[in-house]
């Protein structure tokens, strides 16, 4: 997906602007810093959400309010195997009384529970799901638009339901995670799937 990227821009109220999930299939073709932009939600500098691999390869959620850091999540894990698949689940859930049940990762089935950084957002409604966002899929626009270097595969945006790993994939007879093709998921008024 080298400079290259999918948009679309919410168009109702989101089912709950609180609550949502990401999914997708990623394969990662460079590792060189700025090429790992995810899924980004962007208003403006000052608001804005990220999903995305930084520049030392550790999956991070970025939440950017009026100009502040509302909240930062990132593994310790890093994603530096450019010959791998990695299904990456991002599952958020604002409302969640324990803050770290509020974003969760899942990488291949498994939650990545050694993360570096753990600022949980608030009970607040975020970017990502905001009606008139605009969506960018495979880019960070934060700044210079970085765009993803790789390839991308079932990816689902969900808002108003905070899946898990198993909504999307299963294991097989073999122990390999692998994509569920029909996933019974609801994806609210703004979702979508993009087979890619």
């Amino acid at each position: 997906m080298a400079s290259t990227s999918l948009s679309r821009t919410n168009t109702t109220t989101s089912s709950n602007r609180k609550t949502g999930t990401f999914s997708a299939w990623v394969k990662r073709s460079s590792i060189a810093s700025g090429n790992g932009g995810i899924i980004t939600a962007y208003i403006d500098s000052n608001n804005h959400t990220v999903i995305y691999f930084d520049g030392s390869s550790q999956l991070c959620y970025l939440e950017q309010q009026s100009g502040s850091t509302e909240s930062f999540v990132r593994t310790t894990r890093l994603f530096r195997d450019t010959s791998a698949w990695y299904h990456i689940v991002v599952s958020i859930d604002a409302t969640q009384s324990t803050a770290s049940n509020r974003v969760k990762f899942y990488v291949n089935g498994a939650q990545e529970t050694a993360l570096n950084s753990t600022n949980y957002p608030s009970d607040t409604t975020l970017n990502i799901f905001g009606n008139s966002s605009p969506l960018k899929v495979g880019e960070d626009t934060t700044g210079s638009p970085h765009y993803f270097s790789g390839s991308m595969s079932h990816i689902h945006f969900i808002d108003g339901t905070a899946y898990d790993a198993t909504a999307f994939g299963e294991t097989d007879a073999n122990g390999v995670w692998k994509i569920k093709t029909s996933p019974s998921v609801t994806y609210g008024t703004n979702g979508f799937f993009i087979l890619k």
